[in-house]
């Protein structure tokens, strides 16, 4: 653990790149790279994929769409560094596209790496769980973290923008913090008390919402016990930064060593999930579930269907990519087999449900291929997760593949859409 966070903080300190699109340059310095497995399978035979492309098509053009993606999965979603690009060049490919920055955890309080692109400052004693710790156990949301506060009085300060491809990408003016409002022990207040004031409080999704009276982009809290009770505590288990947007938002949801029966854990994962009607949900978990010996394929499939069904309780309309995990090392020693019997699981489900695949475990060359990967300096010694490069690649064959299936599925000039979102 203590190595996968040192490397997480080292990805965090790298100066960020322009976010220059890589594709067109590197493909002969890198030909184990299957190059021409870069496409989303399947998605020709789901009509939420072409309900999709058209409403991605007229927020291209300039018009007025509300679009929400929800991309899932373990530590590769959780640094957020892929899934921001994609980000970036989704809410930056026309003048309209800008959504908000929607839903986000405050890692740094719960003692584990947070994305670079907002800021995160606190006080006062946290302590951290995730719903992938085993002997962790606590109340879970979407998010399947939570930072649990026992104390007097702490103050948080969320900065939307950090390290991002654009300055100001964000500003909000409403606020919601997901937390344990089944219970009275704490009250949530805000530093300038006449820029706030509350709206609603759900008491099924656990969430208080605040309007404010401008838009910001920053705002500080302070959470604050008000009864002195035995065992008085707060948890934390998310944050959602609003406005008034159309254009894209990208959800990203993910917890270090994350699997699907990890999130199974996550009580309240259902009640906050269907508070949204996502219109792409990308499932990039099964890294974790594929890594140790005892993996389970059948246990796999069924919650992998489980997942899907409750992304169409959402929104039956929702068109949803299922994402191969990525070639591995167990415990650096030996390249791992099993990733093999969960990309054929996942084939498997897709076709039954109608789904699309990135199979990124072809596009990376296959059994093994993680190794030239390494010595490429595309991935670090662990072999599991990538270097900055590395998921820069991985972020612009997503895009790459995307557009043109997007491009395909409305008949539009090869190309056409792909030019214009990297040269924005």
């Amino acid at each position: 653990m203590h190595n996968k966070l040192s490397f997480f903080l080292w990805l965090l300190t790298m100066p960020l790149m322009a976010q220059t699109y890589v594709l067109d340059t590197i493909q002969d310095k890198y030909p184990f790279v299957n190059w021409k497995a870069n496409t989303i399978k399947m998605a020709e035979n789901s009509s939420a994929f072409k309900k999709l492309y058209c409403k991605l098509d007229t927020i291209a053009k300039g018009g007025q769409e509300k679009l929400h993606v929800f991309h899932i999965g373990g530590s590769h979603i959780q640094a957020d560094i892929y899934s921001n690009r994609l980000r970036s060049y989704l809410q930056t490919m026309s003048p309209t596209a800008k959504g908000q920055r929607g839903f986000i955890y405050p890692f740094s309080i719960a003692k584990t790496n947070n994305p670079g692109n907002y800021r995160v400052e606190y006080d006062g004693q946290w302590s951290g769980y995730r719903c992938s710790v085993r002997k962790d156990s606590v109340a879970w949301g979407l998010s399947g973290v939570t930072a649990v506060f026992k104390d007097s009085i702490a103050n948080i300060k969320i900065k939307v923008n950090g390290n991002n491809y654009h300055k100001k990408m964000y500003d909000f003016n409403r606020i919601r913090i997901f937390y344990d409002n089944w219970t009275s022990d704490y009250e949530i207040s805000f530093k300038q008390d006449s820029l706030v004031s509350k709206v609603n409080e759900n008491k099924k999704a656990h969430f208080i919402e605040f309007a404010l009276h401008k838009s910001v982009e920053e705002i500080e809290f302070c959470v604050r016990k008000i009864e002195n009770i035995e065992n008085a505590e707060f948890l934390m288990m998310g944050i959602e930064l609003m406005n008034d947007n159309n254009g894209i938002e990208y959800t990203s949801i993910g917890v270090n060593g994350g699997s699907f029966s990890y999130y199974d854990r996550c009580r309240y994962f259902e009640d906050q999930l269907l508070l949204y009607k996502p219109d792409l949900f990308i499932v990039s978990v099964g890294t974790n579930d594929a890594y140790h010996p005892d993996f389970n394929p059948e246990e796999y499939k069924k919650y992998y269907t489980e997942l899907i069904q409750l992304i169409q309780k959402a929104n039956p309309d929702c068109a949803v990519l299922l994402t191969v995990p990525n070639d591995s090392y167990y415990k650096k020693k030996i390249p791992n087999p099993r990733t093999r019997v969960a990309q054929k699981i996942i084939y498997e489900v897709a076709k039954e449900q109608q789904m699309a695949v990135w199979d990124f475990y072809e596009i990376m060359g296959g059994f093994n291929s993680s190794q030239n990967w390494y010595k490429n300096k595309l991935m670090p010694s662990d072999r599991i997760h990538f270097t900055v490069m590395g998921y820069r690649i991985k972020a612009d064959l997503l895009l790459q593949a995307l557009a043109h299936s997007w491009e395909s599925e409305l008949q539009l000039q090869p190309n056409s859409i792909l030019n214009q979102i990297i040269n924005e």
